[in-house]
């Protein structure tokens, strides 16, 4: 009984360290000392969505700083949406009509690539500013009204984060 027991811990032990070396699970320590396993393909636990709607390349870096915390600390049982707008809405920008720090532009691009975060282009921002659909980059997805998203989103159960 024994070894049977000290058996199934090694076996135990190696699919975990396995399934954590192909991605296939993420386990993180809560406060209250429980483990939380999460597999992808399951629902994230936690949702939130950012506003970002100032061209200022300080606050820029903050709502992406802060993205960046969330992922290293959900991982991937977190799941995040930006609606863009004013000032915003350049970054979604193929050929942005203001200036936009490269490694920002550059951040957004990794954030929807790497880590499937909802990049959301106001519609009406987009009218103003002179851009149509085919001028925003392939993963913005567009809404006609940047501040209904907002909404929307909450009412599905997204927590809302604005600077």
């Amino acid at each position: 009984m024994q070894d049977f027991l000290k058996n199934r811990r090694r076996f135990i032990t190696a699919l975990a360290g396995a399934g954590a070396a192909l991605g296939i699970g993420r386990v993180h320590a809560q406060e209250e000392g429980q483990d939380d396993l999460y597999f992808p393909g399951d629902e994230p636990a936690h949702r939130v969505i950012y506003q970002l709607n100032h061209a200022d390349v300080d606050y820029q870096t903050h709502v992406l700083n802060s993205m960046n915390a969330m992922i290293g600390k959900y991982g991937g049982n977190v799941k995040i949406a930006v609606a863009c707008f004013a000032g915003g809405v350049h970054l979604l920008a193929k050929e942005p009509k203001r200036e936009v720090d490269p490694e920002i532009y550059a951040r957004v691009e990794g954030f929807a690539k790497n880590y499937d975060v909802e990049w959301i282009a106001c519609g009406n921002t987009m009218n103003t500013v002179g851009y149509a659909e085919e001028d925003m980059r392939e993963f913005a997805r567009i809404e006609q009204v940047g501040a209904a998203a907002l909404m929307e989103y909450q009412e599905d159960g997204y927590a809302y984060i604005a600077w």
